[in-house]
């Protein structure tokens, strides 16, 4: 029922009420006026009815009248009641919602009632609601991301990175690089590779060794022995290559390792190392290109992910939706991650409720004592005029009968 309707319902029990009120005193008065002429017992019986009911009247009318309005506009203590006690109002209606309804022993049975994941399983198991979330989602973090300031974000990502820059020594972490490489062997494919591209070269170019060693060879010795001595060194060196290649175990591999090794400690060790890599650093990483590197990142990442968010069967939004498939499938058959999910649902909404039931009571105090006065009255008066309006009648009928009462015993008497 709304407001228009309440009104309409009121001013008809209102009607019917001083409809009733007026009843009585005309009767009274015609009963009086009657009973001058006439001395018949039933006049006097009916005009106490009448009289006495008058009273009852007049007597609940004031009594409803004064929990919402001054009678008659009298300011007379103790009355229109609802608009000068709200603030008692509010925080005594704040407190019974509190105490009676908001207290652990209260609460603790419909909490421990709730199974969410199965109403968050069935309602994610449909593809339209699963659109709606993605949908949703992507439209807040586009929101987000748009209304972000640029410069700030930049800023942000340039300082992290150069704070992070400052704390990170090259040379250890170039150094550590290394070791980690040769303690899980992946050296060895390189000196593998690099070894098999040495023989390549030296067979490829077997010409070019003659012509040194013809070079460098005395006159006197014939170009046949000349290139005889450069096919052996060309042939000699292949094969050595080819053996360093082929042979895991090879000796110039473990020597190669051991090289390696100490060169990785001495990039660690060796102050000169730290110096030059930190002038390198300064040189690569100074706060202008930090800045310009940071700009280039959050532009890239943001293109990209407004992109993402903004097509429909964009990579990110697969992965999204397979997450969530995985994680309804989770909800429906796993029995262990259902109980899990509903026990930190119960767990944080109890904590919760019962951690702000004071804000609670203070929201409702509040609420009522920033109502207008005669807003709050002309509300409740809305909502139980009517039944105080039979209070009115009541009073009526009842203090009839018992000035009927009374006047009838004092005759007997």
């Amino acid at each position: 029922m709304n407001d228009e309707l309440k009104k309409q319902q009121l001013k008809r029990y209102k009607t019917l009420a001083t409809g009733l009120f007026i009843l009585m005193a005309v009767t009274f008065i015609s009963m009086t006026i009657l009973q001058k002429e006439n001395s018949s017992h039933w006049i006097g019986y009916i005009r106490a009815f009448s009289e006495a009911a008058m009273v009852g009247a007049l007597a609940d009318w004031f009594a409803v009248t004064a929990l919402f309005n001054y009678p008659l506009g009298l300011k007379i203590p103790h009355t229109n009641l609802i608009e000068n006690s709200k603030e008692k109002i509010g925080d005594n209606l704040g407190n019974f919602v509190v105490e009676n309804f908001l207290s652990p022993q209260n609460i603790r049975p419909y909490i421990q009632k709730l199974k969410i994941s199965v109403y968050v399983g069935d309602w994610l198991s449909k593809e339209r609601n699963q659109d709606v979330l993605i949908n949703e989602l992507s439209s807040i973090i586009k929101d987000i991301i748009n209304k972000l300031d640029d410069e700030s974000v930049v800023n942000f990502i340039s300082n992290k990175a150069e704070e992070m820059t400052d704390s990170i020594k090259l040379n250890s972490v170039i150094g550590n690089g290394i070791e980690y490489l040769l303690n899980k062997n992946d050296h060895q494919k390189i000196i593998t590779n690099l070894s098999s591209q040495i023989k390549n070269y030296i067979l490829e170019n077997q010409e070019m060794v003659s012509e040194r060693v013809a070079k460098e060879s005395f006159f006197l010795i014939p170009k046949s022995v000349d290139n005889k001595i450069a096919e052996k060194i060309t042939k000699g060196l292949s094969d050595y290559f080819l053996e360093v290649e082929e042979n895991l175990n090879h000796p110039l591999r473990a020597e190669i390792t051991n090289k390696i090794l100490d060169f990785s400690q001495e990039l660690k060790e060796e102050p000169k190392w730290e110096t030059e890599f930190e002038s390198i650093k300064s040189d690569f990483l100074h706060s202008d290109k930090l800045k310009q590197y940071s700009s280039d990142i959050w532009q890239s990442l943001k293109s990209s992910l407004i992109k993402e968010l903004s097509e429909e069967d964009s990579k990110l939004k697969s992965y999204v939706r397979k997450n969530i498939n995985e994680f309804v499938f989770n909800l429906q058959n796993d029995e262990q991650f259902q109980n899990r999910i509903d026990h930190w649902v119960r767990v944080t909404a109890y904590k919760y409720i019962l951690k702000n039931t004071k804000n609670f009571g203070e929201l409702i105090s509040t609420t009522v004592g920033n109502w207008e006065g005669k807003e709050l009255s002309r509300k409740l008066e809305l909502e139980v005029g009517k039944d105080l309006q039979f209070i009115r009648i009541n009073g009526t009928i009842v203090g009839g009968l018992v000035g009927l009462l009374i006047y009838t015993i004092a005759n007997f008497i």
